[in-house]
């Protein structure tokens, strides 16, 4: 998919080249190609004069010397001038028939006309100067010049040198920061980085390539019609809606939907996330938010898609920490003023999708901001088989033995993220084989691979363990079969998968409401491993940790959130905005005491029911057991075989009807080392 980035200072030409003549960092030119001139060299030519000024000799050489010389110098009468800088070097000038010869490391012989002697006092120099002429005639003797000189080129470097380093220091710190914003640029840290989708970009998704979500499909498709034929709407009177959330589970589509619309839609679209407008500098988030908008109206009429608005969107005042929040509220409050301030924003039409829409501001959801709350669910059977169909075209797939329809009963309350995984998987297990095309067991398995984790047969267990895990299972197995509402059962494994070392898969009623007689059926078939250990065995494991948390998770929900418990009545402290309860509880401590004595009676209830189960159908356990350890992976009609048709009238699990999407499709565990695994 072709991008552009709209902050791009450097844009690439028509022949894909980059411009040749647009100076690059320090200055350089980037031609493209080989020869480019760059100022690199032109530090590099200074800084080689600078080193040969310091060492290479000048035409007049000076040689360091000793006071014996000097002093014979002086006797000699071949001393010219004695000059004293700064009181610590003399200079001793020599007459032109008094030359020597001396040597530089980097120069050629020339002739010494200066001797240099470092001295420690210049009273103490002067004296004994004074003392080696003190035979010499009155006029032909030298007389000592004090001056005072100034290293300005030292005194300059020391002073700029650490300054240019710090420079540097900070440009490389502040470019390294910056490199992915804009054009890489410190100055262009306030511009938003939102990409830009227009005519002259090529959007291969459509809403061709969205299976199901049928009903949010219709509300996206007439924002997208309204862009192109605006006068049907407004020769009613009608007007466009600002804005649309787009709100569901993880996975569920709402960011290819974004796609489709870029795809359909013939007007710029903006897509970026909402952690773009996040910064470690104060204020950048609120600037990008302005630039973006700015150039959203310059475009009008078009779209902006925000992804993960919670990002920024969330709830103000809600944190404890005075002043913690300040930067995202600011983005905020100029993301508010934006949608629907004082200035309009006419044509521009804001998408935004979360999956966390209970977290977000109130002031953002209004009318007026979002006119629209689109909820894209999970997907029921219908919209499986529709989704297994888009992603089943680029799968080299057996079509006579490959049913659409089961492999959607087999997977109630997949998402479509979860399907395309499906599909993907089966691929990659078929190829592993070395199949020429990927048939039913293939996607089976994938379906197992992505619930339950991969096969760990080579796990080393040993046969108490194995003993016990069969039975666990097989607790479950029979308690969900002899249970009203429990769910049908579709297969038991003993074999290691993922952090398990057994499993049970069943599969759902696809359900909008659930009664208590429903839960509690439930609840007594996950109790059933345990129970079964304690029939059997006459003691119990670590292994149904996973079985005891959900259960006590769903005992909770009894009790606090749906009011289904006698002794509470009809009280429910279910918090619905999201916010939830941070440091104080909405009840009493009376009240938490009576909610932990019937979270547990109504656990122990459920318990005790099992193991009653259990203990009347014990010989039937006992050999379904050792029909597990004999084949370690047995399926329903195992199960028929030793307890009889399931009772109250239950239909077959794969030809049961499914009807909206609730939960996963649900696979009981016994845990590894503690761990729950699902």
């Amino acid at each position: 998919m072709a991008e552009k980035n709209i902050n791009e200072e450097s844009q690439p030409s028509r022949g894909g080249q980059a411009d040749s003549k647009k100076p690059g960092v320090f200055g350089s030119f980037k031609p493209g190609g080989k020869g480019g001139f760059s100022f690199y060299w032109i530090y590099g030519v200074l800084f080689v004069i600078f080193i040969a000024f310091q060492f290479l000799g000048s035409e007049e050489q000076s040689s360091k010397t000793t006071w014996s010389i000097v002093l014979k110098h002086l006797e000699s009468g071949h001393v010219k001038k004695i000059v004293v800088e700064n009181n610590e070097l003399a200079k001793i000038s020599l007459n032109a028939d008094s030359l020597q010869k001396g040597s530089s490391k980097f120069a050629k012989k020339k002739p010494v006309t200066e001797l240099e002697l470092e001295i420690g006092s210049a009273e103490t120099f002067e004296k004994k100067v004074d003392e080696a002429q003190s035979k010499l005639p009155a006029d032909k003797r030298i007389y000592i010049d004090y001056i005072t000189k100034r290293n300005w080129g030292g005194e300059v470097m020391s002073f700029m040198l650490p300054l240019l380093l710090l420079l540097g220091l900070w440009f490389v710190i502040m470019r390294m920061m910056n490199r992915g914003s804009g054009g890489g640029q410190i100055f262009n840290i306030g511009k938003s980085k939102a990409q830009l989708y227009d005519k002259d970009t090529m959007v291969t998704i459509n809403f061709n390539d969205v299976a199901g979500l049928e009903g949010a499909k219709i509300e996206i498709m007439e924002i997208v019609d309204f862009l192109k034929n605006p006068k049907k709407y407004t020769d009613l009177g009608g007007k466009i809606p600002k804005g649309a959330l787009l709100v569901g589970p993880p996975g569920t589509g709402k960011t290819l939907l974004a796609k489709a619309v870029a795809g359909e839609a013939k007007v710029p679209f903006f897509s970026l996330s909402g952690s773009d407008f996040v910064e470690m500098f104060v204020g950048v988030g609120a600037s990008r938010v302005r630039d973006l908008f700015k150039q959203a109206k310059e475009k009008a009429p078009c779209i902006i898609f925000i992804d993960e608005i919670d990002a920024i969107g969330r709830a103000r005042g809600k944190n404890p920490i005075t002043g913690s929040n300040d930067e995202r509220e600011n983005t905020l409050n100029q993301l508010l003023t934006e949608m629907d301030g004082f200035s309009t924003n006419s044509g521009v039409i804001i998408l935004a999708a979360t999956n966390r829409a209970d977290i977000l501001d109130r002031a953002l959801l209004r009318a007026g901001r979002f006119d629209r709350t689109i909820q894209v669910e999970l997907p029921d059977l219908e919209e499986r088989k529709a989704i297994f169909g888009v992603h089943l075209r680029g799968i080299k797939f057996d079509k006579t033995s490959i049913d659409v329809d089961l492999l959607s009963k087999q997977t109630p309350g997949f998402s479509g993220a979860d399907i395309a995984n499906v599909c993907n998987e089966a691929a990659l297990i078929a190829a592993r084989t070395n199949k020429s095309m990927v048939e039913k067991q293939d996607f089976l398995d994938a379906i197992d691979r992505i619930i339950g984790g991969l096969e760990k047969r080579n796990k080393i267990i040993t046969p108490e363990e194995k003993r016990v895990i069969a039975f666990h299972e097989a607790g479950h197995a029979a308690v969900s079969w002899l249970l009203k509402y429990a769910h049908p059962l579709v297969k038991v494994t003993i074999v290691p998968r993922g952090n398990a070392l057994g499993a049970a898969w069943y599969l759902p009623e696809e359900r909008q409401i659930t009664t208590k007689e429903q839960l509690f059926d439930e609840m007594t078939a996950t109790l059933g491993g345990r129970a079964s250990e304690k029939v059997n065995f006459g003691k119990i494991s670590t292994g149904a940790l996973n079985d005891l948390e959900r259960v006590t998770k769903q005992a909770y929900n009894m009790v606090v959130f749906f009011g289904l418990n006698d002794k509470l009545g009809n009280v429910s402290y279910y918090d619905s905005s999201g916010q939830e309860y941070n440091f104080q509880k909405p009840y009493s401590e009376s009240t938490a005491q009576i909610i932990d004595q019937e979270i547990s009676k109504l656990i122990e209830e459920s318990y005790a029911r099992a193991i009653t189960i259990l203990t009347e159908n014990k010989e039937k356990v006992v050999r379904l057991a050792e029909r597990l350890l004999e084949k370690e992976v047995i399926f329903s009609e195992d199960v028929e075989s030793i307890f009889g048709p399931r009772p109250f009238g239950a239909v077959d699990p794969i030809s049961r009807p499914a009807v909206t999407a609730e939960p996963l499709a649900e696979i009981e565990t016994i845990s590894e080392d503690n761990k729950s695994a699902e």
